[in-house]
């Protein structure tokens, strides 16, 4: 498994764990539009957030942007989806977790080298 696989793979599980925690506690949302949701989020994440925005803007910035993505992606996929609810609060809650969680993520990539280009 190459280095940018592994740690796409645990940005996707940070973003399935944020997911559960805000729309299945919070909304009752089915897992199947959670993984949906985990799925678009980490792609747009990594290309957005890792690839273009971090090592321009540096952690902090580009883990803010990440969280208003990541939310702007759940709201966008809601209003598509029928039968799942993604309130308010529930999209502050993700925006928040998927921020804090890339925070800390963008830290571990930039320090152990994990994804190329490393900046």
């Amino acid at each position: 498994m190459s280095k940018t696989t592994g740690a796409l793979i645990t940005k996707f599980l940070l973003t399935l764990v944020s997911a559960y925690l805000a729309f299945n506690f919070v909304d009752n949302n089915s897992f199947g539009w959670l993984f949906t949701l985990s799925v678009a989020a980490t792609i747009l994440n990594y290309v957005i957030g890792d690839l273009f925005l971090l090592p321009r803007i540096g952690n902090f910035l580009a883990s803010v942007a990440d969280g208003g993505l990541a939310a702007l992606t759940a709201a966008m996929l809601g209003n598509m989806v029928q039968g799942n609810n993604t309130g308010r609060g529930s999209l502050w809650i993700f925006a928040l977790l998927i921020a804090v969680a890339e925070y800390f993520f963008h830290r571990y990539l930039l320090q152990t080298n994990k994804v190329e280009p490393n900046t």
